[in-house]
This record gives structure tokens, sequence and C-alpha cells, in this order.
């Protein structure tokens, strides 16, 4: 969200314009009419003074807030709207989609079926209807049915789609329409739904708004049937602009009873009584049957021939859409303004404040610029391609990362290579080709695994990789599957060629250094070394990272070299564990956590260790950033690029590592990665959300992490490196290798799990069989 600063300026720079305009007498008609071929001009848009935007209108896409910021809040609540008023630029429309009571008041609520966005099956139990609606019965609750004193003094409002929190339910009676007029937004959006129902019913759409609501407060009046359209393309004035609303291609308009389909086919008729055109995105960039996108239509150029507008409806940042996008909500909003040829002309959104970031910061606007912050990437860009794959680096160069990062892996004959993990189960096919090879190594992780240093370099080349989605098991989020076994794992000397040539830094990342000497007679530490020496990257940056200070301290002679330490979850840093880190790294890498503290999915507040390791003149680098809406706390709104700006802008990290480094490169260089800029993108301050969340859902964590002490630094020396065994051709023993060797300082967190019990090695080696 701005910071009240920005807030601020916006609102005086709006009253500015606005007051300039006044005095020159209002603005002169630009672009389509509105009803019956009139000429009318959208009203003024302060940020349109900036540059000019290839819409019909000149003026940047429109921002068209559903119900207010709805994708936190309940449509239409109070919340909601000051959320979405507060939270984008001027250039910002509420759109209200309207149901009447039997009264005849106007509610704000998208569903005709009140049961599917307020509590009132609890309120009037047993007391559902059933009504033939578009040829079909629909039974549940409908507002025609209630007096607005009913439905306000029984009914709250809940959130419509389920998999968003529930946190604000009941929080808020259902709104009217007067009452979201009353909020003054800059534009009002009002969207008729089933006029020809309610007509059958008795009650009148158009009457509400010509004798209740009044033209003059609705910018833009949408509705389904052309029939209603028609009809009030004779009585709107010059500053009301009609909008015909397209429902799904096969649906039937109830007017002309012809599909959506065929009506748009014949755009010239249309321009007759409307100005413009709301359609779902799917008409502009259709999907294929796997979820990418194709061929984008013609639509938008096709309509704008007629002076018809385009508007674009339902984004949403917790709704996934194209596999394109890698879930990264900006990336959609993008590839509907990239092409000045076919550029729409607004937006229906449930995230406001994304959408007026995409246009105002991030449309067009990248440079070779960029604020002093690193992009480092986890396992190159893993969330495009299998990750420490040849194409994630080569995926990663492309996206603009900074550094491109190897995790060390050894294999049983001395290869150093680069993959997450020294189980190989979850990054590749190992669990079909080497099922017997699962062993249980407690002192690496609780789960059975097949390990890296059980299988010779040669039989791990044979292996495809495997794309890993942390939420795919539990939220169904897979990441592109098109690329699920593609790319080469490559070695630790080839990676360092590969970067050779590239305009990229490295990190190497070094774990189970102690288990690898004393149990597997494995050096991994001199196989880095011998490797980066042979590399010869003296012009490039070079960073070592450990969980183990034992390791880094390998490296300290070696100048050029940014030893960095990584960390489990703290909740701060003192003054004598900062100096005590010092002595070991140039930097710390913590986790978002340590960093910002979060509880019941919400910010809380900002921890110490930045500054208390910055006083110490140690870099912080916060890990791991992910794209995907389930891994952001409700404060960044479903939005990646929010997430990372508060940790660059508001909580001062030197560089962010992340797996989609084109979200990060995306952002950061851009003009509003700078906070003295017109326009920035900030967050909202750690625990504002919370201060807001009903004291009911409130839950406070039991066991908070503890700060960062001294014996978290300091490792005992490595063991010394026993003789390298001799291969055979027999696998290794099914137990543990040996005795319980020290366990590593720490590990790095990852959202989801992903080990194989011995049943599940087992039925899963069968399946494979089967195919």
């Amino acid at each position: 969200m701005f910071g009240g600063k920005m807030i601020r300026f916006l609102v005086l720079f709006s009253l500015l314009v606005q007051v300039t305009w006044a005095q020159k007498g209002g603005q002169p008609a630009v672009g389509g009419g509105g009803g019956g071929g009139q000429q009318n001009a959208p009203p003024p848009r302060p940020l349109a003074l900036m540059k000019k935007w290839p819409t019909l209108s000149g003026y940047p896409p429109l921002v068209i807030a559903r119900g207010g910021f709805t994708g936190l809040f309940p449509e239409s609540s109070v919340t909601a709207i000051d959320m979405a008023l507060s939270s984008a630029a001027s250039d910002l429309a509420v759109l209200c989609n309207l149901q009447l009571t039997k009264d005849s008041v106007g509610l704000c609520v998208t569903s005709l079926n009140l049961e599917n966005t307020t509590n009132i099956e609890d309120s009037f139990p047993n007391a559902s209807k059933t009504y033939k609606i578009n040829g079909e019965d629909v039974k549940g609750y409908f507002a025609m049915d209630y007096s607005f004193k009913a439905l306000r003094d029984k009914v709250t409002i809940v959130q419509n789609i389920l998999s968003r929190p529930d946190v604000f339910d009941n929080t808020s009676p259902l709104g009217s329409v007067e009452e979201v007029l009353h909020s003054r937004p800059p534009l009002f959006w009002l969207n008729v739904q089933y006029d020809s129902f309610y007509n059958e019913h008795k009650l009148s759409m158009s009457d509400y708004i010509e004798n209740t609501i009044g033209f003059q407060s609705i910018q833009y009046l949408s509705c389904t049937e052309i029939g209603f359209l028609k009809k009030m393309a004779k009585k709107v004035t010059n500053d009301t602009r009609l909008i015909l609303t397209f429902l799904g291609p096969d649906a039937i308009e109830p007017t002309e009873k012809k599909k959506y389909s065929d009506i748009l086919k014949d755009l010239k008729a249309v321009r007759a009584f409307a100005s413009g055109i709301l359609v779902p995105k799917e008409y502009i960039w259709p999907l294929n049957e796997n979820g990418y996108l194709a061929q984008r239509t013609t639509l938008v150029a096709d309509a704008h021939k007629f002076d018809l507008e385009v508007f674009a409806a339902a984004f949403a940042n917790d709704i996934p859409g194209s596999y394109n996008y890698s879930y990264d909500p900006v990336a959609e909003y993008l590839q509907f303004i990239n092409d000045p040829n076919n550029m729409v002309d607004g937006f229906v959104t449930d995230f406001s404040q994304t959408a007026a970031n995409a246009i105002a910061c991030l449309a067009g606007n990248d440079t070779d610029k960029k604020v002093n912050a690193l992009i480092i990437t986890h396992n190159g860009a893993s969330g495009t391609y299998p990750g420490c794959t040849d194409l994630a680096y080569e995926q990663a160069v492309k996206d603009g990362a900074d550094i491109i990062d190897c995790s060390v892996q050894m294999s049983k004959d001395g290869v150093a290579f680069c993959l997450d993990s020294p189980d190989l189960a979850r990054d590749t096919t190992a669990m079909s080709t080497f099922l017997t090879r699962a062993v249980s190594i407690p002192e690496i992780q609780k789960e059975k695994g097949i390990f890296s240093f059980d299988l010779t370099w040669t039989e791990i080349q044979s292996l495809k990789p495997k794309m890993y989605s942390p939420f795919e098991q539990n939220s169904g989020l897979e990441r592109n599957p098109e690329a699920k076994n593609k790319g080469k794992l490559i070695s630790l000397g080839d990676f360092l060629g590969f970067a050779k040539t590239k305009p990229v830094g490295v990190l190497i990342s070094i774990e189970n250094a102690r288990y690898l000497a004393s149990k597997m007679h494995l050096d991994v530490v001199d196989a880095v070394t011998k490797t980066l020496k042979n590399a010869s990257l003296e012009k490039k940056q070079v960073m070592i990272q450990s969980d183990d200070s034992a390791v880094l301290s390998k490296f300290k002679g070696e100048s050029g070299y940014k030893r960095l330490l990584r960390f489990e979850e703290i909740s701060g840093v003192s003054k004598q564990a900062a100096e005590e880190v010092k002595k070991y790294a140039d930097g710390a890498v913590l986790s978002r956590r340590s960093l910002i503290d979060i509880d019941f999915d919400c910010t809380t507040k900002q921890t110490n260790a930045v500054k208390a390791l910055h006083d110490c003149n140690v870099s912080v680098y916060v890990y791991v950033m992910r794209n995907e809406f389930v891994h952001i706390p409700l404060d960044y709104y479903a939005d990646p690029t929010i997430e990372i700006a508060t940790y660059v802008i508001d909580v001062e990290v030197d560089g962010i590592i992340t797996e989609f480094p084109k979200t990060a490169s995306r952002y950061l260089r851009s003009p509003c990665a700078n906070i003295h800029a017109v326009y920035t993108i900030l967050a909202s301050p750690p625990g504002e959300l919370l201060k807001i969340l009903p004291k009911r859902v409130i839950q406070t964590k039991d066991f908070p992490p503890p700060p960062l002490e001294i014996k978290d630094i300091v490792d005992p020396p490595l063991p010394p490196v026993g003789a390298v065994p001799v291969l055979d051709s027999k696998p290794p023993p099914q137990g543990p290798h040996g005795a319980q060797a020290p366990a590593p300082s720490s590990g790095m967190a990852v959202a989801a799990n992903f080990g194989f019990s011995l049943a599940a090695f087992m039925a899963l080696g069968l399946l494979s069989m089967g195919h």
C-alpha cells in the first residue's frame, strides 16, 4: 500500500489537476461517444497528464475495482471500498454490481443469489426459493424477496471466493449503492445484472437509476442486455458512458437471443448504442487446453476501429491464469497492455493496487539502472524450469538475475554438481530408476532418500530433472508443466564456465560438509576451491554461502570472495551476535520471517536484524522469494512485487534470493523502485493489517523463534577427510551410513517437505513400472 506521504501527495496532486481543469472550463471530448452515438468524454483522470497512452481515450487503462478491494475484504464493505481508494492512484473506478431489494433499494453485490455472498441462510433458515433464471431453475436467497431493513438488520457479507481468507467475514452489512457513492470514488461504474429478471418481478432497474441515483453520479453504466442499454441511450447525459457486458461466448443475450460470440461479430451494431464493451479476459487472450496462452485475438484493434473502448474482466491475483505468467499477477496485466496496437482500455479487478502499479510503474518502464539490491537466484530460475538445470540458469540470465547460484552436491566418485538437495528423489527421476538405493540418513533429513553420494556422476547424469512445485501438493499450484522434465543437471565446473561468459556473478552454497567428510570421505570444500580456481573468475563477484561457520573459515584467505552465513528463523540479533557474525562472514542470509515477523498470515513487526547487522558492516540477504500467492502474507495482497518492494525499500536488504528473478528484475529496474519517485510501490507497514483483524480470529504464536545467539554462529572445525573408498558395483547398505555425525547448525527452510517413506517408494515404483 502507499505510504502516508505518497497518499497525501497523490490526493493533493489530484486536487491540483482538477482545479486546473475547472479553471480551463473542463476537458474536450475524446474518443468514443455514449448512448445513441453522442460524443462524450470520460471524466478527468490526473495520471493522463504524464504521457499519452495508446488507449482509445489517450488515458492510461482504467483500473476498475469490483466492489472495492475484494481480493481481501467482502465485496462493497466499507473496508473494501476504503482500501481500494487509498491504495491506488486517482485513475480508479469502483464497480457496483446492482441488485434490488423488494422495496427498490440498490445493493452492490455480484451474485443474484445472496447465499453465495452473505450469511443469509443462517439469518433466514429454510427460506430459500427457486426462480427460473436464463431458462434454468436456481434455488437460493434473492434480494428482491426482502426489504432493505430486513437485510440490513440480519444479514452480513462474506467472501464469495472460498479460497480467500475468511477473517473479515460477517463484520459488515450489505453495502447499498448510496453508501458506495458516499465514499466519493473518483469514478463510479454501475453494472446492471438481470434487468429482465427484475422486470418480470415488477422491479425496474432503469427507474431506480433514473429516479433514485441519477445519471450524474454514474460515469460508466454497463449491462449484459442490449434492450436495457438501448433504452438508457435515450436518457443518459454526455457524462455517462454505456458499456455492453459480455458473458461467455455460448451464453445467450436476453434481448436478441443470440450468442455473445455472434454479437461480437458485428461491432458496428454495438457502437450504435454503446461506447464500449466489457469482456472476459479470455476474449482477448484465450488459453489452450493445457493452460498456456493461445494466439491473441484481434478484438481490441477491431473494436477501436469502431470507437469502442474495450475493458477486460475478471482479474485476480489469487486465481491462477496462464502458466505463462508464472504466478506473477503483474505479468498478466502487462500482457494486455504491452502492445500499443492492442492495449485494453481498462481492467475489472479484485486487486486494484496491483493493476495500478502495473500501469503506472511497470508498463514499458524497464531501465538499465537498478536500485542497490542484488537479485540472487535460488536454484536458477527454478520457478520456470527444473532447478539447477542448464535451462534454469539460462533463463535466470535472461530474466535479469545479478547472481546465479549453485548448491553443491557430491557424487560417489567425487564430482561436484549443482542441485538443491543431496536427496535426488525430489528434483530428479531417481525414484523410478534407483528405488533400491533409498536409505535413511537422519543427520541430513528425517525421511528416506536417494542420495547423490551413493551414485556415480554417470548414474546421476542418466536421470532427468524434475520440476519442483512447493505448493502443488496442498494448493494444486503446479509450475510450468510443459517443462516438467526439461533441461539437464550440470557439474560445478560447467556451471562456472557458463557464468563466466554471462554478465552475472555466482553464489556457491555448501551444506553437509561435515557428514561428507566424516562418513563419505568426500571433501566438498576442496572440490569447490579447486573448481573455482580452475574457472578463473577474477572479474566476477563470487559468493560462498554456508550454514557452517567452519566452512566459511576455509575461504577466509581467498581475496575477492564474499562469505555468507545462513541462519534458520530468528526473532532478532544482538550487538554481540552481529559482531560475532562479522568474524566469519561478510553477509548474513536470513529468512523472510527473520526480518518481518508474521502471525496469522499477517505481518506483525520488523525485527532489528537488518539494523544490527548493518551496524557491524554485515550485508543482509533475504530468502526465499516465491510468486505463488499462498506463500505471501495478506499484507502484500497476493502480489510478489509488493513483497519484494517491502524488503528492498522498507527493510533495506542488500539482496533478495528468489526462484522468479524476472519478477524481481522488472520491479527493481523500474522507476518505482526509487522511493523518491512520483509514484512508488510500498506495502503497508508491518502490523497495520493485523490491527483491523477481528479479535476473534487473531491467534498468537505459542513458540516465537529465538534471537540469534553466539552458539548459533560458531561451529567446531571440520573433521578430517578420510581416504576415498574404492568404487564397486554393489549398492550401498540399506541402513544409515555409520554413526551419527554432528548435525549442521542450520538448514534451508522450505514451504513443504516431500520426503518419501519406504512404503511410498515401493508404491510409486510399482506405478512407474506400470507405465
